[in-house]
């Protein structure tokens, strides 16, 4: 059996405590926070496809951070944020390059049979589950956009 994403992120959180690194233990514990949350308020144990829904919404949440942040002239802040969002991506899949997402699209566009922007649902539809964690999402939007005008 191969092991869970949580066995990893636990796992980790146990070599940033003996390693000392506090500032990678502390994001790891609000990923850790924010999976059990969905576990209580759903009364589930999280698969790896669940969790990986969890570090995503987290790192959307980081990156609309930075953003406001930067607006804001705060760089402080905007690399408290950045550090944890590496931090997150360690425990994502390996990013799709840009031609990777790009093929993907095409091929989602074929396989939907979308001939407009008003089938972009179909299309993020397809998508959405390859792509989860591996992709920003806004960004394939996007891209899907782009496809379909």
């Amino acid at each position: 059996m191969t092991e869970l994403l949580t066995d990893r992120i636990k796992e980790a959180m146990k070599v940033a405590m003996k390693s000392g690194d506090k500032s990678s233990l502390g994001v790891i514990r609000l990923i850790l926070s924010a999976i059990k949350q969905v576990e209580v308020d759903e009364r589930i144990v999280l698969d790896d496809e669940r969790t990986l829904q969890v570090l995503d919404k987290m790192l959307k949440q980081r990156r609309e951070s930075i953003k406001q942040f930067a607006d804001a002239g705060r760089a402080d802040l905007v690399a408290i944020e950045e550090a944890e969002v590496i931090v997150i991506q360690g425990f994502l899949p390996q990013p799709l390059s840009d031609e990777e997402i790009d093929v993907m699209i095409g091929d989602a566009v074929a396989e939907s049979g979308a001939e407009s922007v008003k089938d972009m649902g179909k299309v993020m539809g397809l998508l959405k589950p390859k792509m989860q964690g591996r992709a920003d999402m806004s960004i394939v939007s996007q891209k899907i956009k782009v496809a379909l005008a």
